[in-house]
């Protein structure tokens, strides 16, 4: 017979009695781990950006369509120039972060000027876009060219910020990375996902499970 589950006590929290940095600690912590979207950026005067934000992931294949979350910024209370660029421009792209680019995604999270080259201090290399004007990073092996669809501004206070979604309208995909025509081979990959804190984690131990047939009708 199974031992009884033990029944912990439970600490309740009204978040609107906490500071946000601790409940973003407390968010962070729990919903992992996280995705990461490296995203590149230019404003008007065509200068640069680069920077990542793990609140990214995707919305739907048809349109195919992704979202990013960035923040206000925390040493300003401003918000941030990835922001800024795409209400400029209307366009960006994501970069896939992997372990070989992992310390140059952590380079580019530094905050600074507008006029402050991410890519130059990252050491890592742009190159053209084939459908927006924003590069992309050589080093990373995918690279999702995106138009904006969409800004919700959630809240633009301290510890507040903005729902950025787009329509991917053109991919870039390294061979090695590829299995067929329309899967990734996550061995080659070696994509890295945020934890809380300085924390990232790599992919080396996975679980698969089937999923349960539909009982719909339909194709699952």
């Amino acid at each position: 017979m199974d031992a009884p589950t033990k029944d912990w006590d439970l600490v309740e929290i009204d978040p609107t009695r906490l500071p946000h940095q601790s409940v973003y600690k407390i968010l962070t912590g729990s919903v992992v781990p996280r995705p990461i979207g490296w995203v590149s950026t230019l404003d008007a005067r065509g200068r640069r950006n680069l920077a990542p934000f793990s609140f990214f992931n995707l919305v739907c294949p048809d349109p195919p369509t992704l979202l990013f979350c960035p923040s206000v910024r925390g040493a300003d209370n401003q918000t941030k120039d990835t922001l800024n660029n795409i209400r400029e421009t209307g366009e960006f792209v994501v970069n896939i972060v992997t372990e070989d680019t992992l310390e140059a995604m952590n380079a580019s999270a530094i905050e600074a000027p507008a006029e402050f080259d991410e890519f130059t201090f990252a050491g890592v290399h742009p190159v053209d876009s084939v459908t927006v004007k924003p590069p992309r990073v050589k080093e990373s092996p995918i690279h999702l060219e995106c138009r904006l669809r969409q800004i919700l501004e959630i809240s633009n206070k301290a510890g507040g910020g903005s729902i950025v979604i787009g329509t991917i309208i053109h991919m870039h995909l390294e061979e090695r990375v590829m299995l067929g025509s329309d899967k990734i081979n996550l061995d080659e990959l070696k994509p890295v996902g945020r934890l809380m804190g300085n924390g990232y984690c790599r992919i080396s131990d996975r679980v698969e499970l089937t999923r349960p047939k539909s009982l719909l009708g339909g194709k699952t």
